[in-house]
């Protein structure tokens, strides 16, 4: 098995100063999901784990946290799960002290902050229970100086209520969560910063809407009150592919003051990351240029969604020991990006998250399917891609040199 050590990144291992959130400039960004919930806390149920029993055939997940950190009152047995001759845990986005913990790895690693997912169909439920973790993110981000902003996910909204729905609760996140008066809300341009993900998609009704003059109206609405943040389809510079076919949703495109094009398993091999910043990146950078846009590309580590989709191959796009994404952020920033979005910090479900993992399969509980840090043959720490999206944080900020390869290796 392969060690790989990089010393230079070892070397910058340091609590970084509080983050600036008054402007996006030279920001990488994490997707947070923070989505997991357990029986044993007050969701009273399995969430994001499993379909809603905790048993191999319900799993949903295909990577498994190192939990080792967790204190007793952060740990959610799994039931008939063991490491060895020891209980399995796992954890719950609800439990404050464990998003806490989360934010301070953050901090310690240099990383600049997160984009929070909130999918429309999921508010009013948000809303009932009070936001609990969001409330967890806030009070975390305030603590250890991370910034953060909301990014809405559309996917399965109703085309008929999704903007309604979409304007109550960003109404609703201003005026009674006081989400902008937040010392660590992100902002650009003197306005905050608010991501909505996945109109543009061409995939039926999963993501609305079907008429891009909504889409425009709904971009026009968030302008006047924030700095707008679109996740577009891949393909939304040529209107190819992913992307809906007319003109009327290029000039969509147009009106987004930031765009961030989905990548994730768009590409699986270094060969066709470099392709794709060729082809797609280069490109894209010019036509945002044109338009007086930010351009965000999305990385990601790799690929696995076994448990949750049971007739798909495990460990679909390969890790590389950290290479795949290293070469991904090297592409982005010598393409001429000053801002990265790196998905996900938290994952598991699709295998992208970066936060600490299973090194070795041994790590991992001993039942079932789990896709651990040694897959491709190397020896890695749990933590190798927190150290890893620091470094590529810092390669954003001008602090490390852009090379190819995984620096020190």
């Amino acid at each position: 098995m392969r060690r790989i050590i990089l010393p230079l990144i070892l070397a910058c291992l340091a609590q970084a100063a509080d983050v600036d959130p008054s402007t996006i400039d030279k920001k990488v960004l994490l997707g947070y999901q923070g989505w997991f919930a357990c029986a044993s806390d007050d969701a009273g149920r399995w969430v994001h784990w499993f379909r809603g029993v905790p048993t191999l055939d319900a799993l949903t997940v295909d990577m498994y946290p190192d939990v080792s950190e967790l204190e007793p009152d952060e740990q959610c047995p799994v039931p008939n799960m063991t490491i060895g001759e020891k209980p399995a845990y796992l954890f719950s986005s609800r439990n404050a002290k464990t998003v806490n913990r989360h934010f301070r790895w953050m901090k310690d690693y240099g990383l600049d902050g997160v984009l929070v997912q909130r999918f429309v169909n999921g508010i009013p439920g948000k809303q009932r229970e009070g936001d609990v973790v969001l409330r967890n993110i806030m009070a975390a981000a305030r603590e250890h100086g991370r910034a953060f902003a909301i990014e809405y996910d559309i996917s399965g909204g109703n085309p008929d209520t999704f903007v309604q729905t979409l304007k109550d609760d960003w109404i609703y996140l201003v005026e009674k969560m006081k989400i902008t008066e937040h010392p660590m809300y992100l902002h650009h341009n003197g306005k905050p910063v608010v991501s909505i993900w996945g109109m543009g998609l061409d995939d039926g009704p999963g993501h609305p809407p079907a008429e891009a003059q909504v889409a425009k109206e709904l971009i026009t609405w968030f302008k006047e009150r924030v700095t707008y943040m679109g996740g577009t389809p891949s393909r939304w510079g040529t209107l190819t592919n992913d992307s809906k076919k007319t003109e009327d949703w290029g000039e969509t495109y147009a009106m987004m003051d930031i765009v961030q094009p989905w990548t994730v398993g768009r590409y699986s091999t270094l060969d066709l990351a470099d392709r794709w910043k060729d082809n797609m990146l280069v490109p894209d950078l010019k036509k945002t240029a044109a338009n007086n846009q930010i351009y965000m590309p999305v990385i990601f580590p790799g690929f696995s969604w076994n448990n949750l989709k049971q007739n798909d191959r495990p460990n679909q796009i390969p890790r590389l020991g950290g290479e795949f994404l290293w070469r991904q952020a090297y592409n982005a920033k010598t393409a001429g990006a000053t801002v990265l979005k790196i998905a996900m910090f938290d994952e598991v479900d699709e295998g992208t998250a970066v936060f600490k993992l299973a090194s070795k399969r041994s790590d991992a509980p001993d039942q079932g399917f789990w896709l651990t840090l040694d897959a491709d043959g190397h020896d890695l720490p749990s933590d190798w891609y927190l150290r890893l999206a620091g470094a590529i944080t810092r390669m954003f900020h001008g602090e490390l040199e852009p090379t190819p390869k995984l620096p020190n290796d």
